[in-house]
């Protein structure tokens, strides 16, 4: 109950930063009922992805108008970076906001929260985008598999969020334009049971969105 009222609050947060964006040079607009796709897509960001249309749809009632932006040049930049042969993918998500998904083996030895160097290039496109568009915000989210104690996952999870953070921190990017969630293993998207699912499962999610 308290991670879900903590989850909701942080959609609540995001929703109010998100609300009155305009059309900016290189925005597109996302058109009509955007409200409630941004809810679903804040609902991604903060709660379960398996019920995060069910939690964002309300959040997205008030979110008014979001305009969505153009992420074909962060989408170029990542893959010109190396991002396809680290495994890393992009999504477009229905908010206008961009998923960068980045799995363990691009970033992170097993247990660790250290950066592997063959990250900081895709990492350096990112923070360079992030200083050009100054409307441009960015939430990193840690996971991990289901195995060892759950304690250690969680706070494993915060970990490595926070390194992608301080990253793009030393590049320039202000503190005060990201944020870090660590869900531990609390929202898998395979099956923990197998060693391939586990190894999906050990990931950092980065979701960049744009205010006004």
């Amino acid at each position: 109950m308290i991670i879900r009222q903590t989850r909701i609050a942080a959609v609540l947060v995001a929703g109010a930063m998100l609300a009155g964006c305009a059309t900016q040079g290189g925005n597109t607009a996302a058109g009509t009922g955007v409200g409630a796709a941004l809810g679903a897509g804040l609902g991604a960001l903060i709660g379960d992805s398996s019920k995060s249309a069910g939690i964002g749809a309300g959040i997205g009632a008030i979110g008014g108008a979001i305009v969505g932006y153009n992420w074909d040049r962060i989408v170029g930049r990542v893959n010109d970076a190396g991002g396809k042969e680290l495994g890393i993918s992009t999504t477009k998500m229905p908010d206008g906001s961009l998923k960068v998904n980045i799995p363990e083996g691009a970033t992170f030895d097993t247990g660790k929260y250290d950066l592997k160097p063959a990250l900081f290039p895709v990492l350096d496109a990112l923070a360079q985008s992030m200083n050009e568009s100054q409307q441009l915000r960015l939430k990193s989210v840690g996971h991990t598999d289901s195995t060892g104690k759950a304690a250690f996952n969680q706070q494993l999870s915060v970990n490595r969020a926070q390194s992608v953070v301080n990253y793009l921190g030393g590049k320039g990017v202000n503190a005060s334009r990201m944020s870090i969630e660590g869900r531990g293993p609390n929202d898998p998207i395979a099956d923990n049971a197998t060693a391939a699912g586990r190894a999906q499962n050990r990931r950092v999610e980065l979701y960049l969105y744009a205010v006004k």
